[in-house]
């Protein structure tokens, strides 16, 4: 007798037997699931499995195609197995680094060869294409974890044997396909025949990996210009090289060994040399009539402590900071626009009173006094009370808010008073040289610590809200970073050590049955692959502390 195994399908919103054993590619074709675009992969009880995997026990089950974010990982996970397998063939001596994404893909060098010439790419781009119209499986095997460490380092994937040693797992999962190897920490695609939307091209000396649209993933992101991103990143994955730190399986060997108080100073002591250098420049620029600094990112990157840390800065070169904050220029609650949804767009542009915001940093500009409005979020209104500024020879203005860099926010003010700094977490530390850390991914944990510890959300609602705060950073924030006269970069190399301990426990309360709890246990698995970091070794004016707690700043 054939056993059967009871599926709860989340598409179907129906139960369903399947014979013991059965694939989810299997289960997806017999019930003839109709998605808009690709399913690669699904939720069997909240977690995301690749379609090979087989059902041995009754399990709910949600596929998704992949303008879902899990399905679009999947896609692209697999699609940088096809790009350092064809390197792999085509160039066997040398290693291909997945470095860190920019223009809508994924930045990737040759290691050793500084400028990539076109007939290499097209060979490399050939390649893969060939991979993929032969169809090949990806096969997950499962094995002790010393014996895949010594398989990788067969290959000379040093970077993967170690990041799996310092894991310490008794067992661990790689993949193969036809005669290669390699590691990722999630699932891939059924076989290389899925990923029929790519491209590769010359960029910046190295490679672009161009991937589908996020919102129409039958066509390619458009390439955008992001040169100041690039510089950015270029500098930090620099320092990694210098000290020796360009993967977490570096990272967790400094720590076993000792050096971790060490790499918290190089880290601080980076991110201060950039601060006082940013107000050294500013001060350069006071002269020819800079007085208004304005200070933009998307949620979580660490806006306001350096903000703080600048406005110390600015005192050291004599120049005094004066604040104003955009919040309280809201418009009256009846007045704020309505998104999609009918909900309250508090991230518009057009949430602010834009007119008044202009009329009072001129009026601040010409040397007059004027009375500072403050926005009753109980209300809905704006009230004055009686808060008056006048700007001193020695002010500059620094203002922080998400529309900082929009020329639309400070239309009426010349170019020449305005200096504009972008701050995000440029993550640039890597699990290994093929697995790059999303610098959303290093945001929304900050996040998650934050508003647990500060704000009383749990993990479940700062994930669920998520999606809607990305949007708005698509369209209110990414879109003009590079009109930015300054780049800081605010990922720490160690941060994700020190935040685990604060994270986990967090991530831990999202019940299994939650939809939310396929991001956590995402999360979760992440942060497994750091070596605790002891948080006492923080100074107190770290970035960090404004999410951790424990910093001599008030918020």
């Amino acid at each position: 007798m054939i056993e059967k195994v009871e599926i709860y399908c989340q598409n179907t919103k129906q139960t369903h037997l399947f014979e013991k054993g059965t694939s989810l590619n299997e289960i997806y074709e017999s019930l003839d699931l109709q998605f808009p675009y690709l399913v690669v992969s699904a939720k069997v009880n909240n977690k995301t499995e690749s379609l090979n995997y087989r059902i041995y026990g009754p399990k709910a089950v949600e596929f998704v195609d992949i303008s879902d974010p899990s399905g679009m990982r999947t896609y692209v996970r697999s699609l940088c197995f096809v790009l350092a397998k064809s390197v792999y063939e085509i160039l066997p001596k040398v290693q291909i680094n997945i470095e860190h994404p920019i223009s809508k893909g994924y930045y990737c060098v040759i290691v050793g060869n500084e400028h990539v010439e076109q007939e290499m790419v097209d060979k490399i781009k050939a390649r893969m294409q060939e991979i993929i119209d032969s169809n090949h499986p990806f096969e997950a095997v499962e094995a002790r974890t010393e014996k895949v460490v010594a398989i990788f380092r067969r290959y000379g994937f040093e970077d993967k044997a170690l990041l799996l040693e310092t894991q310490h797992d008794v067992y661990s999962k790689y993949y193969q396909m036809d005669g290669y190897v390699d590691y990722f920490y999630g699932s891939l695609a059924p076989s290389s025949g899925y990923l029929s939307i790519f491209d590769l091209q010359k960029y910046n000396g190295g490679l672009l990996l161009r991937i589908p649209n996020r919102e129409r993933p039958v066509e390619l992101e458009p390439l955008i210009n992001q040169e100041k991103m690039s510089l950015v990143y270029k500098e930090q994955l620099k320092l990694l090289n210098i000290i020796g730190l360009n993967n977490v399986g570096d990272l967790n060997k400094a720590n076993r060994e000792g050096y971790m108080s060490g790499v918290i100073n190089i880290s601080e002591a980076y991110q201060e040399k950039i601060i006082a250098k940013t107000a050294e420049q500013i001060a350069n620029k006071f002269d020819d009539g800079v007085r208004i600094v304005l200070i933009s990112g998307p949620s979580s990157s660490g806006k306001t402590t350096f903000r703080k840390r600048l406005e110390v800065q600015l005192y050291v070169n004599c120049i005094k900071p004066v604040g104003i904050s955009l919040d309280d220029y809201f418009v009256d609650r009846e007045h704020t626009p309505l998104d999609e949804k009918g909900n309250y767009d508090f991230e518009s542009l057009y949430a602010i009173d834009i007119q008044q915001f202009n009329n009072d940093l001129n009026a601040l500009l010409s040397g007059e006094t004027i009375s500072i409005p403050t926005f009753n979020f109980t209300t809905g209104r704006q009230e004055q009370k009686g808060n008056f500024l006048k700007m001193e020879s020695d002010n500059v203005l620094v203002i922080e808010g998400i529309h900082g860099l929009n020329p639309l926010l400070t239309s009426h003010i010349s170019d020449e008073k305005k200096f504009l700094i972008y701050v995000s977490a440029l993550t640039s530390i890597s699990l290994d040289n093929h697995n790059w850390i999303s610098t959303t991914d290093n945001r929304l944990i900050r996040r998650i610590v934050r508003d647990y510890r500060y704000r009383g959300y749990s993990a479940i609602d700062t994930i669920s809200r998520w999606p809607s705060v990305r949007a708005g950073e698509e369209r209110w924030i990414f879109p003009y970073q590079e009109n930015a006269d300054l780049m800081f970069n605010s990922a720490m190399l160690y941060e994700f050590a020190a935040l685990r301990h604060y994270a986990e426990p967090i991530l831990h309360e999202v019940p299994k049955d939650a939809p939310e709890y396929a991001e956590a246990y995402r999360l979760l698995r992440f942060l497994s692959y750091f070596n605790y970091v002891n948080d006492k070794q923080l100074p107190p004016t770290s970035l960090l502390r404004e999410f951790m707690g424990g910093s001599s700043f008030k918020y």
